[in-house]
């Protein structure tokens, strides 16, 4: 879970779990959960390596044969480029929409914006989530300092691979597949 959606979770005057809405008990971990993710093993699908699942989110992360593999199933489910590409926005360098300046990558903008312009109340459109299929060009941010901390402190580009083309439901279809088929 990411730390938002976990944190929806524990709101409630009685917490509940993110999967199944069981009630949680604050302070008590599932020791039982822990004990079976270090003790249960499973396979790379990558390199065939054996390991505990404890340990698969490091190696997943590292291991290049991995990265194939889920690039092979981003590849199953991307849609073939249109012939027009000039009509795409550049998804990769953002102006600051307060001084215009040009170049930056999404972090770069985010720190810009902090150091130089995190006073600055001017309602102003998102060069970022206006560069994205579902971005609106002209949607202006009522404080877009706190529309960067909550929407960018991360790329999209780790989600999506940097396909944003892909059909949502076709690349959940290849997962439930690859799932079934990987035991």
């Amino acid at each position: 879970f990411c730390t938002p959606c976990l944190q929806e979770c524990l709101k409630p005057k009685k917490p509940v779990c993110g999967v199944c809405r069981s009630t949680l008990t604050p302070g008590s971990r599932a020791l039982d959960l822990e004990k079976q993710i270090e003790t249960t093993e499973t396979t790379c699908n990558g390199c065939n390596k054996k390991m505990f699942l404890s340990k698969m989110r490091s190696h997943a992360a590292s291991c290049s044969k991995y990265q194939n593999y889920i690039m092979e199933g981003v590849k199953a489910v991307t849609k073939e480029p249109p012939h027009n590409t000039r009509s795409f926005p550049n998804r990769f360098t953002f102006p600051c929409p307060y001084c215009s300046e040009k170049n930056f990558d999404q972090e770069g903008l985010v720190e810009h914006c902090k150091a130089l312009h995190s006073l600055d109340a001017k309602q102003v459109v998102c060069p970022i989530c206006a560069s994205m299929p579902w971005g609106d060009p002209n949607y202006r941010s009522a404080n877009f300092m706190e529309h960067l901390q909550r929407r960018h402190r991360f790329s999209y580009d780790t989600f999506v691979v940097g396909d944003y083309d892909a059909d949502e439901d076709d690349m959940m279809a290849q997962v439930l597949m690859r799932s079934l088929r990987d035991k």
